[in-house]
């Protein structure tokens, strides 16, 4: 299990402890973390489940592939740390990540 924090655009955090193979999405949905709304259900074919990830753990989570990042043209405010969270797995190395949500989704 991984520790995942989501803070939401209000500043309010949500921990959950996520299964290993996971999504950061998948997590956010099952938590019911306000802002997520994953109209596509993971499928990278809409930019709902848009998060910023902490600079601290952006080196670990990686750059977008080239369909994640042709999907973040869609999201709204889209920043150099913007990762659609359902292109994020959650590994070991992952335990404490910390992702930002955004005021709202595209």
């Amino acid at each position: 299990m991984a520790k995942i924090t989501y803070i939401t655009h209000d500043g309010q955090e949500h921990v959950v402890e996520a299964e290993q193979g996971s999504t950061v999405m998948e997590n956010a949905v099952r938590n019911a973390v306000p802002g997520i709304e994953a109209e596509c259900g993971g499928a990278c074919a809409c930019a709902t489940c848009h998060v910023y990830v902490d600079e601290a753990w952006y080196g670990k989570v990686g750059a977008p592939e080239p369909m994640e990042e042709d999907m973040l043209d869609f999201a709204y405010d889209v920043r150099p740390t913007s990762r659609l969270s359902c292109q994020i797995k959650v590994k070991a190395d992952l335990d404490g990540l910390v992702v930002r949500v955004p005021e709202r989704q595209a």
